[in-house]
């Protein structure tokens, strides 16, 4: 589960290590996937106009060629896979994770904001919630998180231009889910294909991960104003620390959770509230530049709130 990225903290060490094993592998795969992606666009970013613009599919199954090239065979690949995954999961768990119209508000119960199925605009999950929630589950519910954003980004990118550039909450967090399920213990057996299908599952999340932090970058920017709100002059995260080893995957992660967060909150026109845990205890996650590997070394003062008053280290190899 440290695939999923965003916990500082994992279950037991014999997962861990294998995954840890799979995820460089499957950082390698993914390294090959986006630079084949990239001959074709890439992921398609998300196109943020008014609602009364809303196209319909082309497709709901099938990848097809139309005039929007190779955009519309992503939106429709992964409306297929989002519509083949979820007709795996029994009707009654669908009904009770059927998305809805923005119902939590500021006020709502913590208990209501961590059980509430998802919600158009997104509902906003800070930091501190995103941990209380994690913690006590033992990531049970980091896996509802992921799903539940991602479903939320499918529906609105759907709801505002009819093309999605993500699989989804089915689509994204069940192959995930599936693959470990059955290739771990088969693995563990020493039956063949096992191991391939924990290295396939981790391929597939750090390539859904890796998607997110593009799409978050994308809307975070999509307008001026936007870009005003949150304090931004450009995407704040750096997709590719997704495939790094932790903790660096982690201060990404946690930096995602924050600006989505934000994002969605700017979105349904709430007050902006204080976050101890992402602006005063880790300013790191709340650092609206954008930041490279060496700066974040280099500067303690983003580290902890116990370091915020320390000087650069001036070691030559940090040095931009």
């Amino acid at each position: 589960f440290s695939l999923l990225v965003t916990p500082p903290w994992h279950p037991q060490a014999a997962l861990k290590n294998m995954m840890m094993t799979s995820k460089i592998r499957s950082g390698m795969t993914c390294c090959l996937i986006l630079s084949l992606l990239n001959s074709v666009h890439g992921f398609a970013s998300p196109q943020i106009v008014p609602s009364a613009a809303v196209l319909k599919p082309s497709s709901s199954l099938y990848a097809g060629k139309s005039k929007d090239g190779e955009d519309n065979f992503i939106s429709d690949f992964c409306i297929g896979t989002n519509t083949f995954w979820k007709g795996l999961v029994m009707k009654p768990v669908r009904d009770l994770v059927e998305i809805r119209q923005a119902t939590i508000t500021p006020d709502s119960p913590i208990i209501d904001k961590l059980t509430s199925p998802p919600e158009l605009p997104g509902i906003p999950r800070p930091v501190w919630l995103t941990i209380l929630g994690s913690v006590p589950s033992g990531l049970l519910w980091y896996g509802y998180y992921k799903f539940s954003v991602e479903e939320e980004l499918f529906q609105y990118e759907l709801q505002q231009t009819g093309k999605v550039s993500g699989c989804g909450g089915y689509g994204t967090l069940f192959p995930f889910v599936y693959g470990i399920l059955i290739g771990f213990p088969a693995s563990f057996l020493h039956i063949p294909g096992g191991e391939f299908l924990v290295e396939a599952a981790g391929a597939w999340i750090l390539l859904g991960q890796i998607n997110l932090y593009h799409r978050v970058n994308e809307l975070c920017t999509e307008s001026e104003d936007m870009k005003s709100e949150l304090g931004l002059s450009e995407g704040p995260l750096v997709e590719w620390w997704a495939i790094l080893p932790p903790p660096l995957d982690v201060v990404v992660g946690l930096r995602q959770v924050h600006f989505l967060s934000e994002y969605w909150r700017v979105k349904r026109g709430c007050a902006k509230e204080d976050d101890i845990l992402a602006e005063t205890l880790f300013p790191f996650i709340s650092l609206p530049e954008k930041i490279t590997l060496k700066q974040f070394f280099r500067r303690p003062k983003y580290w902890f709130w116990f370091t915020k008053e320390w000087k650069d280290f001036e070691f030559e190899f940090l040095k931009d």
